[in-house]
């Protein structure tokens, strides 16, 4: 149970599975890089000793099983174009790079194609399940007759959790029925998904999007489509020409929906959250901020809204209807050529077995052979170095320390800083003894900025008293604090963390 708490001593603190796992783990990761940043803050107080960006929590980014969510129409057009042996080498950018010959027009059949599948099953979805449940026969043809086969169609299709604010683009609503209504520029809104059985609040959105869908300025402009399966899915990350996320920052953890639509051609529009902090390019898709402007929820919640409809309005439908004679958009036909190219190989499934192999398994594989070699002779001899370390840690004090008064004193610029410091270490070898100097700048009460850690080199050991000592240049200006970091220190620990105990002197 202890080892399920942050605070084994706290009564009232509740078994965190997650702190269990992490204990229990050699290796840690996120499934995004900026999911790899919030769990070593969110995790920070399991490591006490360390700032976040010293845990050993890392990241692979996830990624899609390109067989499963492909629609045949880009693999035939990829297989002819990049070589039938791409799929064994899907990371590599050179092949993604060739759909840059390919002719606009053929891009854009494709497209068209894919747009017209989703639409007829969705006409046909909406007649079945309105009909089902008994609607008025002429509300149900109004929504039909309303469906603009060739709009601009932007797809919005996940769970409903509160977090993803599936409601954000319903925040003015005169605005939205602008948009949706303009006759020689129209606009379709999808939506599909569900709600945990548990989650009132995302049911609730569910609800307010389908009442707002039987609105007359909105029948058949925005389409909510019920049910939703893994067969809605494909449709709609092959049909649609825009994948709209809104989630609230920084709670969209990675996100694969937008990867799905990026392998189809599909342009992403998202806050820069989850995967897309990673693959947004402002030539191949669009993007709200990632960091917020407001501390109050609805006041950042109007200013994403606003800047929704601005980029809506202002960038993406121009783009989009800025067509030839051809009625091709050479503009929107290179922000999906750019997607393929240089999006797209980067969340294929290769690239992601690829980095756990290269940053977690083969390093795992490598210990496991190691702790087991001589009938687990390692294991045991590690076990028991850890024990009696522990045991005697407790003992290890500062004897004395000979450094830089930087209280009273500037350090002059050029001028080393030196530091000796001698710590009693009640017959523990010395040398498995670790002592840093850390120089930081303070951001606040609870934020450190490392700027540099500099090992001591060990001098020597009399009567149990082991010096330590450095000469820094810190090549730094301003004003820094400093302390000193004693630390466990063995060859084959698997990382700083794995034996966590830490003295600031």
């Amino acid at each position: 149970m202890a080892w399920g708490k942050a605070d084994a001593t706290d009564p009232g603190e509740l078994f965190s599975m997650s702190h269990l796992a992490i204990r229990m783990s050699q290796e840690i990761n996120g499934v995004s890089k900026l999911h790899g940043e919030v769990s070593r803050k969110m995790f920070n107080n399991l490591f006490p000793g360390y700032i976040p960006e010293e845990l050993h929590i890392g990241h692979v980014t996830n990624s899609v099983h390109y067989p499963t969510w492909i629609a045949p129409e880009w693999h035939d057009l990829y297989e002819e174009t990049f070589g039938k042996k791409f799929l064994r080498d899907q990371y590599n950018h050179t092949h993604w790079r060739l759909i840059h010959k390919v002719a606009d027009e053929r891009i854009m059949a494709i497209r068209r194609v894919l747009k017209q599948k989703l639409i007829r099953y969705a006409k046909q979805k909406i007649q079945d399940d309105l009909t089902r449940r008994g609607e008025n026969p002429r509300a149900i043809f109004e929504v039909l007759n309303n469906i603009t086969e060739d709009a601009l169609i932007i797809g919005f299709a996940r769970r409903f959790a509160t977090y993803k604010r599936a409601q954000l683009l319903f925040s003015n609503i005169e605005r939205l029925a602008e948009i949706v209504n303009d006759a020689k520029r129209p606009v379709l809104f999808m939506y599909a998904g569900k709600a945990h059985p548990a989650d009132s609040g995302g049911k609730e959105l569910i609800r307010q999007i389908v009442h707002i869908s039987k609105r007359p300025e909105f029948a058949g402009k925005v389409l909510f489509l019920e049910d939703y399966n893994m067969e809605i899915a494909k449709l709609m990350v092959q049909g649609v020409d825009i994948w709209l996320n809104t989630p609230t920052r920084p709670m969209e953890a990675s996100g694969t929906s937008g990867m799905k639509a990026v392998l189809n051609g599909v342009l992403n529009f998202s806050v820069l959250d989850g995967w897309w902090a990673e693959g947004y390019r402002p030539d191949a898709g669009w993007a709200l901020p990632l960091e917020d402007t407001y501390t109050e929820a609805h006041l950042q919640n109007e200013l994403d809204a606003e800047t929704l409809y601005n980029i809506l309005e202002n960038e993406i439908v121009p783009t989009y209807y800025d067509t030839d004679e051809k009625g091709i958009s050479t503009r929107w036909v290179k922000f999906i050529k750019n997607n393929i190219a240089e999006i797209a190989p980067e969340f294929t499934m290769q690239r992601m077995l690829d980095d756990y192999y290269s940053r977690f398994y083969h390093k795992l594989a490598q210990r496991f052979r190691q702790l087991k070699q001589a009938n687990n002779s390692r294991a045991i001899e590690i076990s028991a170095w850890k024990s009696q370390f522990q045991k005697q840690w407790p003992q290890i004090e500062l004897a004395g320390i000979d450094a830089f008064d930087t209280d009273n004193h500037a350090l002059p610029m050029g001028k080393p800083f030196y530091a000796k410091l001698q710590l009693r270490v009640d017959g523990l070898n010395p040398q498995e003894i670790g002592v840093e100097i850390v120089f930081f700048k303070r951001i606040n009460d609870d934020e450190l900025e490392i700027r540099m850690v500099q090992e001591l080199a060990f001098a020597g050991e009399a009567r149990h008293v082991a010096t330590y000592t450095c000469e820094v240049d810190p090549l730094m200006t301003g004003v820094y604090e400093y302390g000193f970091r004693v630390f466990p220190k063995k060859e084959w620990l698997a990382h700083r963390q794995d034996f966590l105990l830490v003295q600031w002197l």
